[in-house]
């Protein structure tokens, strides 16, 4: 984690560091709505690891190997009243429940994995006024990276195109985004679907998908319920930036309005979060507090003690076992996944 985390300081990005009764609360320089930090000097504490995720194995002997292939991996996101993530926690600070029935956590990882992330980049007409500054976001969550880490990247407008494939030079893709020009409609949730399908050419088991954009969708062939089906499948984390005019404004199009329940809907399906976004300025501290989190998550990994191959969609809920002496904790994860059909 401390290779990622240190570049942060590179671009500008405040940190606060606190330790509480043996936890550290990081807290990022912006929420929605905040201003920039202008401190350029990050001093960073690594997260301890725990219990190293190990390959389900149910039974092993001489000429046996039986693997358990129903181990579901919940990626967790904790933070206080603050917004700011709360690292330092250990797995009996965690309580697992599928379809409501406690579930044990096998193995607990809170350490800095690699990740394969694809950035769904909104290049359609209505970007014009708003691409350096989206460009930019995209530099600086890349400087949240690390050197372990693959990328893609799709941009869309009329429809969407793999222009980079997986990765793990940011750069390329920096520089593919520099030509980029806005045209054409938007076919967002297209975006996503083809983001999904190059996902399953992943080799980090995290995965995360970042959405830049600035509205809804008014030209997709896939529909909101096909591609909300579609990220319940995945193991994706889906994270989102909506550039939206202000509430209320008369230059906020149909899709503006229906844009931040779309991204909201989609990302919080499957543990991320979106962010609205008004202010251009706030886009690149944005980002880069969306990377941050991918690098503070917690990791459960559990065996469903329900073993029916039936298929079917089966809720997840984490609570939080509150630690002494901190203000009230929130847990953000994925809130189900389909079971084994065979």
């Amino acid at each position: 984690m401390a290779r990622g985390i240190a570049r942060v300081g590179s671009f500008g990005l405040l940190l606060c560091l606190i330790p509480v009764v043996g936890l550290l609360l990081v807290a990022p320089s912006v929420a929605p709505g905040a201003s920039s930090a202008d401190d350029d000097k990050v001093s960073i504490t690594p997260r301890g690891k725990t219990d190293d995720p190990k390959p389900a194995v149910i039974e092993s002997r001489p000429g046996s190997l039986r693997i358990d292939t129903t181990l579901v991996q919940i990626n967790v996101t904790v933070t206080d009243p603050l917004n700011r993530f709360v690292t330092g926690l250990e797995k009996e600070h965690f309580r697992l429940f599928e379809d409501k029935i406690e579930q044990k956590i096998r193995d607990f990882s809170s350490e800095d994995a690699p990740l394969s992330i694809g950035l769904v980049f909104d290049t359609s007409g209505s970007m014009g006024p708003k691409l350096q500054k989206s460009r930019q976001a995209a530099v600086q969550f890349f400087k949240t990276a690390n050197p372990e880490d693959e990328f893609f990247l799709i941009e869309f407008n009329d429809r969407p195109e793999l222009v980079v494939p997986f990765t793990p030079d940011t750069d390329d893709i920096q520089n593919r985004l520099e030509f980029a020009q806005s045209k054409g409609k938007t076919a967002l949730l297209d975006g996503v679907y083809m983001a999904m399908n190059q996902m399953k050419k992943a080799r980090n088991p995290r995965k995360a998908i970042l959405i830049i954009s600035d509205g809804g969708d008014n030209n997709s062939r896939y529909t909101e319920s096909e591609i909300k089906n579609a990220v319940r499948e995945a193991d994706v984390q889906i994270y989102g930036i909506g550039i939206f005019e202000p509430i209320g404004s008369r230059g906020r199009t149909p899709e503006e309005q229906m844009g931040p329940s779309l991204l909201s809907e989609v990302a919080e399906l499957t543990g991320g979060r979106s962010y609205n976004v008004e202010n251009l300025n706030e886009l690149a501290d944005i980002a880069a507090k969306i990377g941050i989190e991918l690098r503070n998550q917690y990791v459960l990994y559990y065996s469903s003690s329900n073993l029916v191959r039936d298929g079917k969609y089966r809720h997840v809920n984490v609570k939080l076992v509150q630690p002494r002496g901190l203000p009230p904790l929130k847990a953000f994860f994925r809130l189900g996944y389909y079971a084994p059909s065979q």
